[in-house]
């Protein structure tokens, strides 16, 4: 059970930090690469916030109810 805790908590982590990049590219303040569809596009700022927000719930979850 551990390992799928870490597993679980590792993909949240994961899945947080690729929200964040999504929200940054859409808003335009993290515009890398500079030819990316993404950047100033208002859908991935929403996309963006749905990844991070779930990746938030699967680290609460696996530290919740996993032991």
């Amino acid at each position: 059970m551990t390992f799928l805790r870490l597993a679980l908590t590792v993909i949240g982590v994961l899945m947080v930090v690729i929200g964040l990049i999504w929200i940054g590219q859409g808003t335009g303040a993290f515009p890398y690469p500079a030819s990316s569809f993404m950047i100033n596009q208002t859908p991935w700022i929403i996309r963006g916030a749905g990844v991070a927000i779930v990746g938030l719930a699967v680290i609460w979850a696996a530290r919740r109810f996993i032991r």
